[in-house]
């Protein structure tokens, strides 16, 4: 469980580092499943936005009561996870992130996730960790983007480099089986991968059920900025139950 001090860092600086980490045997099998997406996939050697869509393995890891609990401590007693991503970044060719807000990309309303990532590498410096604005999330509107198509980008959304000062930047550095939890709208990114060493990233992103998916604002967005169709997710029930009546829990594809 988060502490009352790991609990009011999340609050202020919009993520947190708990005190708690995967053991070995779980990375390894993080890793394997994720070795064998590839092959099956290599269009997702970098990215692979939806996880679910493509093997159902990795839900187990969403699962976990440990993480549960402090997604709980979060979010509520409600909530589900709606998406499972692996941001991948190979040794020697990883690519960057984009400063943006995950918010900016999400059909939910009103605006609300806790992201878990899960470092299943070593991440630092040298290999593409992820970067932090601290307390960048304390904005209840989302901050300007604008769609920047380069290839050598993991996701097509950018924020604005008026809307941030990068100065204030610090490195979220972890290590394998250590994760991070962060606010859905925490401005953050991270630099390619030149190291020898890959750096994966694995992600869990849960919503509160006093929320809607808005399954037409997701084809909206699509079509208007390009980016993949959150429409035809699932959202799995992890605890509690739909505060709204209007969420969709049918299995898709």
């Amino acid at each position: 469980m988060l502490t009352t001090e790991q609990l009011d860092a999340y609050r202020t600086h919009g993520y947190v580092v708990p005190d708690y980490r995967l053991d070995d045997e779980t990375l390894v099998s993080i890793r394997t499943d994720h070795d064998r997406l590839i092959t099956r996939h290599p269009e997702f050697q970098h990215y692979c936005p939806t996880l679910l869509s493509y093997d159902l393995t990795f839900l187990n890891y969403a699962r976990f009561p440990e993480i549960l609990d402090m997604v709980g401590q979060i979010l509520g007693a409600d909530f589900a996870l709606w998406n499972s991503s692996l941001f991948a970044k190979p040794a020697g060719n990883g690519q960057a992130t984009p400063w943006h807000q995950d918010g900016e990309y999400w059909p939910i309303r009103p605006v609300a996730t806790c992201t878990v990532w899960i470092a299943v590498d070593d991440a630092n410096s040298s290999n593409g960790c992820l970067r932090m604005i601290p307390g960048s999330h304390k904005s209840q509107d989302l901050l300007r983007h604008h769609t920047n198509p380069d290839p050598d980008l993991t996701l097509n959304q950018e924020l604005l480099p008026t809307e941030f000062d990068e100065t204030q930047a610090v490195d979220l550095i972890l290590s394998a089986g250590q994760i991070s939890l962060h606010d859905v709208r925490l401005v953050h990114g991270s630099e390619p991968n030149h190291s020898d060493q890959p750096r994966r990233g694995m992600t869990l992103r849960y919503m509160p059920l006093t929320s809607v998916f808005d399954r037409s604002l997701a084809s909206t967005q699509s079509h208007s900025k390009g980016f993949p169709n959150h429409g035809e997710r699932t959202l799995f029930l992890m605890r509690g139950s739909d505060q709204t009546g209007l969420n969709d829990f049918r299995m898709r594809q």
